[in-house]
């Protein structure tokens, strides 16, 4: 702080000389009346006080404006400054002064009239203006009031200070004091220093001194604050302190203390990677800060568990034994070769490249045909632990990706936990049900999962909980799906889809024989010696009480099989392991699951014209279609119903285009007359019309209604058929191949006509389905014509007996 002297100024301004020795100041403004204790240092002011000394003149003292100069031109002072005379002074070694000054009046610097060997300019003394007005007065007891309450907030100052305060009746001279005094910038005090008028003077300060005010206001407002909170602190603190100190004298460990210890040397025992022990050592270091009552030491407490508890470098040991893991899935699962073939060939490259990244498989088949049993069938092939994570309704991209910690509750996404759970970093993790996937206002899962699916990515993915890299290339993905259509192309396009169709009937035999039957008696309390279910009897349950592709509804058949019995052991007083052992014949099956439920009714439904077999594919595998038309007198109208899309419908106008043009080869033009046509309607019908349909595989079947309906022969009642047609009477190709002819085959169809260009996809056909149906392979409509349609009309006494016979039934 700047010393002043009371009293008045400028006493002197009238005898300063015309010329002055002018000294430049940095870092700082001297006020007249000011006393100052100055180091001297550079040449040239070494030079100067030599010569003010030896003279007894006075200096003239100018703030630099860039205290970084150290030798400043005339152009890098001020023009105004302040007269000074030495009144102490003192020699530092051979280059020094200490000297201290006394502010005398203010002046105007003209010109310098030399810079060597020391600076010295001609200048104008500057006398204060409207001493004498009211407002000046006005201003001057508002300074020392504002002055008095800085005073009162800054307890370091003495309090003589007050007292020199009062005894300043100069109002100029109080301005310089105060502005001499407070926190202000070199160009805010070289301002007031160059203000002439007092009024202007005095405003500009109490500018300043206001300001001051408020933020040393602010600032004791903030240490009271502070205070209050670090004295509850430290009083914790010291609770706590002395609780610690008295649980060591009785010999209690503290538990958080010990917790944290434990923690500490499960992280290091985790073998966490670079990023993630950086987070985990950052984390821990909030935590030994932190008390355990507050929230954020719970958060930090369970993020840290997490980290500790992943499996990020346990892996468990591929059992590479390719005999072995055949026979696993073997033993397991029957038929499903192609899924076999490809587990098979991972082991091999596995065995040859042990860095191989996990592939990325999607089973894509109907229910029921073992999709979800397949793939932990596969973790115990491999020797690997498995995990199964449902995505059906999933809706929220927090459940793959996880909620970030800002949240209440927050937890990492299900891959993550999957990852815990399994306890290595190279599980067999099943995606179940991913084409049931929604997305709502939360985001989409299934975008979340392109990063998860992908083995370009996901050896870095990061959950939002973790915040860090998780290496996920590791893991073998397999995902479960019933239909291709529902899953978004991104998410298709990053997995390997493997395709299982139904089972055939022997499938089911021997399925049910190895894994269905022993697996119901003892789910049932009865043993193998109380009940026998002979093949004859699984094959009469698969083909008339059930019609699936999978196995789930035979599954339950067999079930209530094995209840009807576990009753008749129940009721009996003999003891269970002496009672007699029941055969399920043929003959029983009506008493113990009622009547049949299917029945092979292809005959009676195409034993009258106008009706054909169709086969179509479903989510649940494949199905018959039976189409069927009649026609009525109207105005040449074409009427569908059956809840029919687009795509059909266009195919239901394609076959009657078709028919009508080739009216005269058909052999129609004889039998109906030229305007036939605009006075009949035709109505085309798809029966199960809940059901919604669509495609353009079932034009060929469309066209064998119609000529069977319009020339009165009759279809073939063992023979279905399925492909696309044109307008030029071409039979196009068609998908869903092997689910149709299985669905076929399982409703005891005996032909089945499809298009030539298919005949490449019967590769995938079990042989012994092959040996049992006889395939027609058309390139035209008319080829389906002669497969399809029997040679020659029934009488008029047959068709209406057949149509009796339908309406019973």
């Amino acid at each position: 702080m700047t010393s002043q002297k009371s009293g008045g100024e400028e006493n002197h301004s009238l005898n300063l000389p015309a010329e002055l020795p002018i000294l430049p100041l940095r870092n700082s403004v001297f006020f007249p009346g000011a006393v100052m204790p100055l180091t001297i240092g550079r040449t040239k002011t070494i030079r100067l006080i030599e010569e003010a000394t030896q003279e007894k003149s006075l200096l003239g003292i100018v703030t630099q404006r860039a205290p970084e100069i150290d030798d400043p031109s005339a152009e890098d002072m001020y023009q105004v400054g302040t007269a000074a005379r030495i009144i102490k002074l003192a020699r530092t070694g051979k280059d020094g002064f200490n000297i201290v000054v006394e502010g005398v009046c203010r002046f105007r610097v003209d010109a310098f009239t030399q810079q060597d060997p020391f600076f010295s300019a001609r200048i104008t003394p500057l006398v204060d203006e409207g001493a004498s007005d009211v407002e000046v007065e006005a201003l001057s007891m508002n300074l020392k009031n504002t002055a008095r309450e800085v005073i009162d907030l800054l307890p370091e100052i003495p309090v003589m200070a007050k007292q020199l305060l009062d005894s300043i009746s100069a109002p100029g001279h109080l301005a310089d004091l105060i502005t001499a005094n407070i926190d202000a910038t070199i160009e805010e005090k070289q301002d007031v220093l160059e203000a002439v008028s007092l009024k202007r003077r005095l405003t500009k300060v109490l500018e300043l001194l206001n300001r001051q005010f408020e933020v040393l206001k602010l600032s004791n407002k903030i240490n009271s604050q502070v205070k209050g909170e670090m004295s509850k602190t430290q009083r914790e603190y010291y609770l706590r302190q002395q609780l610690k100190a008295i649980k060591e004298e009785l010999g209690d460990k503290d538990e958080d203390e010990s917790g944290l210890e434990e923690l500490e040397k499960r992280l290091k025992s985790a073998n966490l990677p670079e990023e993630a022990d950086k987070a985990a050592k950052r984390e821990l270091k909030r935590m030994k800060n932190m008390q355990p009552s507050q929230a954020e030491y719970t958060v930090a407490r369970t993020y840290l568990d997490w980290l500790a508890e992943l499996p990020w470098a346990k892996s468990s040991k591929d059992n590479l034994d390719l005999e072995n893991a055949k026979a696993h899935l073997d033993a397991d699962h029957c038929g499903l070769e192609k899924i076999k073939k490809r587990i098979i060939e991972y082991l091999a490259v596995r065995k040859l490249k042990s860095d191989m990244k996990g592939p990325i498989l999607c089973f894509l088949g109907p229910p029921g045909v073992g999709k979800t049993s397949l793939g932990r069938s596969i973790a115990n092939a491999l020797g690997r632990k498995f995990h199964r994570v449902s995505l059906g309704g999933v809706r929220d991209e927090a459940e793959i990706r996880g909620h970030r910690r800002t949240y209440i509750g927050a937890l990492p996404g299900r891959v993550i936990q999957g990852m815990k759970k399994a306890g290595t970093n190279n599980p067999v993790f099943l995606l179940d049900e991913i084409d049931k996937l929604g997305h709502d206002f939360r985001g989409d899962p299934s975008s979340a999962l392109l990063e998860v699916l992908d083995p370009e990515q996901n050896n870095t993915f990061s959950d939002h909980y973790l915040d860090v890299a998780f290496d996920l290339s590791k893991v073998l993905f397999i995902a479960t799906a019933n239909q291709s259509e529902t899953i978004p192309a991104a998410l298709k396009d990053r997995m390997e889809i493997i395709e299982l169709p139904g089972y055939t009937f022997e499938e089911k035999l021997n399925i049910a024989s190895q894994h269905l039957i022993p697996k119901q008696i003892a789910e049932h309390g009865i043993t193998k010696d109380l009940i026998e279910i002979p093949d004859e009897t699984i094959l009469k349950i698969a083909t008339t009480y059930t019609r699936e592709a999978g196995v789930r509804n035979l599954e339950r058949e067999l079930a209530s099989i094995c209840r009807s019995v576990a009753v008749e052991v129940a009721k009996g007083n003999q003891p269970k392991e002496t009672f007699p052992k029941e055969i399920i014949t043929v003959d029983r099956l009506n008493k113990i699951l009622g009547p049949e439920k299917f029945y092979n009714e292809s005959a009676e439904r195409t034993s009258v014209p106008g009706v054909a077999t169709g086969l179509a594919w479903t989510a649940a595998g494949g199905d018959l279609l039976f189409i069927e038309a009649t026609k009525m007198g109207g105005k040449g109208q074409l009427i569908l119903t059956g809840q029919l899309g687009d795509v059909m419908k266009e195919s239901a106008q394609t076959a009657l285009s078709w028919v009508r043009s080739r009216a005269m080869d058909l052999g129609l033009a004889g039998k109906l007359d030229e305007h036939f046509l605009e006075k009949t309607d035709l109505h085309i019908h798809f029966p199960a019309g809940a059901i919604p349909k669509d495609g353009p595989s079932a034009g060929v079947t469309i066209i064998s209604a119609l000529v069977s309906l319009l020339t009165g022969r009759c279809a073939k009642p063992d023979t279905a058929m399925t492909g696309e047609v044109t307008l030029r009477g071409l039979v196009l190709p068609v998908g869903g191949i092997k689910e149709k002819v299985l669905a076929a085959h399982r409703a005891g169809i005996k032909n089945i006509i499809m298009p030539a260009r298919n005949e490449k996809d019967l590769v995938d056909i079990p042989p012994n389905v092959k040996k049992e149906i006889h395939f027609i392979f058309a390139k035209v409509v008319d080829d389906v014509l002669d497969a399809a349609l029997q040679n020659g009309s029934p009488s008029k006494k047959e068709s209406a007996a057949s149509r009796r016979a339908q309406a019973q039934a």
